[in-house]
């Protein structure tokens, strides 16, 4: 089951490997898949077969022991279909139930597979293939049904999450998270939901061109106890509330957690975290369930560590707000007001007249990498980082289809051309494992990361908690002090989620490396920016022998600078259209994190006539790189080429020898 249990604790019963002996942890097999892409799954083990998603929503089925793969499942998402995700053509993990293993694929489809074959046995498409809506998340099999969400929110899509029968893929319900734009009813189970609570949070806006957001794309978790679904909803488009809704309104469901009821869609409670959020501060980070003591008596709560920065603390009977705390560096707001459940914002915060310098930043104090709760310790284990960015108003902006409607545009987020520069920036973003007390909000201790975008979490009844980082190491920390007890080099990131199992007596540790994701994707600070390796399946057992195949990267391409003639007013244009529509794909300032091409290396930059052929004809569509000839003039393709070729040039100049 996804996440361990209902719960989605992340919490592991066996405790075969434990303190005492996990220095002897070793490989037991590995498995190379077919794709360098970004690999944020967690896997399953059902009856001693392993099932994992990986890029591109394939399926894979492995014999839990032995490491044989047993099939194989590629639903062939279209490539030119990469332009609908905001992070990667990723995918978070399949579900199981009843001889089924069920997926959601890039392009929007919701398919059942035979866990004993591979082969499908029903496929229904969940969005309309006109917006750009897009799937990463796990589903979630609940009470004979499998509930599916979306994502696209970046680009401009209405949110919504549904629920199809097991058995035959006919929809039961569907939830939508934002009023629909023309104020009718849409004859879903969420009618009565936003006419009593949405529909008069939302004013004249962008948001009606856009579809307003709120996409469910991670988060959804099944309270067996309560008989309810909780559900972590995205954030709005565009980001800026300004324009999306006039600065007006709380802008329900953005950035809350909504209870349902799992038979029939129907709203029970809501909680907004974020109103009338204007940062992409979503709420559809993972979400943990448990029963703990809250001032002298046991409360049944859910836990969050959104987005936004604070720990939040829910009764989950009420969706009563009992405690929120920052685990982070935060400084948009000065706390929650435990009164009123909303935060204490600062001046200058919303960025309506001036730039403001934020902590946490659209990147998240927390992101999706799961969580975990240890019920020996008490403790939760969690993944946080500090990437700080510029949010500033942008004059400019219109709704733009293939690419962000965020509302929000800097220059003060441009990278430096000087190396020392962006040796300063880099050594100033900052991630870290800790151990946080949710019942009184505190910190327990903290294992600094080499950088932000570290993994999901796996904590143990041996005392262990597992995570990868960006380096593409595997940790092991002792749970209560979180000393560094052991380590792996996977040869690159780990961004998935580990997980243990036990075969015959044997306990393993499972984890998939796989460089990619939002930020491994972007990020022009990846110390070696070669290539990238396939992602790889580990699994760990104590005497585990085995080794890895060195990984020989293959050198970097010389830098391609055009014996064309660009003018500084080109070059201009090119950096705003660059930044807003290639650069979340191949890297800021041109510099890629090597898992997509840079384009300061690429032949096509020499030439037009091939530049336009791969940017505005779709020659390479089939990998992933759409044909942008709906938005860009060939005088913008033209821009964007004077652009990429000034930033080639510096390139050269840095590495004369190359």
């Amino acid at each position: 089951m996804h996440g361990g249990s209902y719960a989605e604790q992340r919490f592991s019963a066996l405790d075969q490997i434990g303190i005492g002996n996990v220095r002897d942890l070793g490989l037991d097999w590995s498995l190379e898949l077919d794709t360098n892409r970004g690999q944020e799954t967690t896997p399953l083990v059902v009856d001693g077969r392993i099932y994992l998603t990986t890029a591109w929503s394939k399926v894979v089925a492995i014999d839990a022991r032995s490491g044989r793969k047993l099939w194989q499942f590629d639903p062939k998402v279209p490539g030119d279909s990469a332009v609908r995700g905001c992070c990667d053509v990723v995918n978070r993990g399949a579900a199981y139930y009843d001889g089924k293993i069920f997926v959601g694929t890039f392009d929007g489809r919701l398919i059942a597979l035979s866990a004993s074959s591979g082969n499908p046995i029903w496929s229904v498409n969940t969005v309309d293939q006109s917006r750009p809506y897009s799937i990463t998340g796990a589903p979630r099999v609940v009470k004979g049904k499998v509930i599916i969400g979306n994502a696209g929110a970046e680009l401009g899509v209405r949110g919504y999450v549904s629920a199809y029968d097991a058995h035959t893929g006919k929809q039961a319900w569907r939830f939508y998270t934002v009023p629909n734009a023309d104020g009718k009813a849409d004859g879903a189970a969420s009618d009565e939901a936003l006419r009593k609570f949405a529909n008069s949070s939302w004013f004249d806006g962008e948001w009606k061109k856009t579809g307003g957001g709120g996409t469910v794309w991670d988060a959804i978790v099944y309270d067996q106890e309560l008989d309810q679904l909780y559900i972590g909803v995205g954030n709005g488009t565009p980001w800026n509330h300004r324009y999306r809704s006039g600065g007006q309104g709380d802008n329900l469901f953005l950035s809350s957690i909504v209870a349902l009821n799992p038979d029939t869609g129907k709203y029970i409670w809501h909680y907004q975290e974020t109103p009338a959020e204007t940062w992409d501060f979503t709420a559809t980070q993972p979400i943990i369930l448990a029963t703990l003591p809250i001032e002298g008596r046991l409360r049944k709560v859910l836990m969050q560590a959104p987005k936004n920065g604070f720990f939040y603390l829910l009764d989950r009977v009420s969706g009563q707000l009992i405690s929120a705390r920052p685990f982070a560096h935060v400084n948009w707001a000065t706390e929650i007001d435990p009164a009123t459940g909303r935060p204490r914002e600062v001046a200058g915060a919303r960025y309506e007249k001036a730039p403001f310098l934020m902590s946490p930043s659209a990147y998240g104090a927390h992101n999706w990498y799961p969580m975990a709760f240890s019920p020996k310790t008490g403790l939760v284990y969690l993944p946080v980082q500090d990437v700080p960015f510029f949010y500033q108003q942008d004059g400019g902006y219109r709704y733009r289809p293939q690419t962000f409607n965020l509302g929000t545009y800097s220059d003060k987020n441009a990278l430096p051309d000087g190396e020392a520069e962006r040796k300063a920036i880099a050594a100033s973003l900052k991630g870290a494992l800790i151990a946080w007390d949710p019942v009184h909000q505190k910190e327990v201790w903290r294992a600094e990361q080499p950088g932000p975008a570290a993994a999901g979490v796996l904590a143990t009844a041996g005392g262990l908690v597992f995570e990868g980082n960006p380096t593409g190491a595997f940790e092991a920390f002792d749970a209560t002090s979180g000393k560094r007890l052991w380590k792996f080099q996977a040869e690159t990131q780990i961004v998935g989620s580990p997980i243990s199992y036990a075969v015959n007596g044997q306990q393993y540790i499972l984890v998939v490396s796989g460089a990619g994701g939002g930020y491994g994707l972007t990020s022009p600070f990846t110390a070696d920016k070669r290539p990238k390796p396939n992602g790889r399946v580990l699994a760990f057992r104590l005497g585990g022998k085995a080794s890895l195949n060195a990984y020989q990267a293959p050198s970097l391409m010389p830098s391609v600078v055009p014996s064309d003639v660009f003018t500084t007013a080109q070059i201009g244009r090119g950096e705003r259209i660059y930044e807003t529509t290639c650069g979340w794909c191949h890297g800021p300032g041109g510099v890629s994190g090597g898992v997509l091409p840079d384009l300061r290396r690429s032949p096509s930059l020499a030439d037009k006539a091939t530049w336009n052929s791969v940017v505005l004809e779709g020659l390479l569509q089939d990998r992933g790189m759409v044909n942008f000839s709906k938005t860009l003039t060939p005088q913008k393709a033209e821009d964007v080429r004077a652009y990429v070729a000034s930033k080639a040039r510096l390139l050269r100049a840095q590495e004369p020898n190359n």
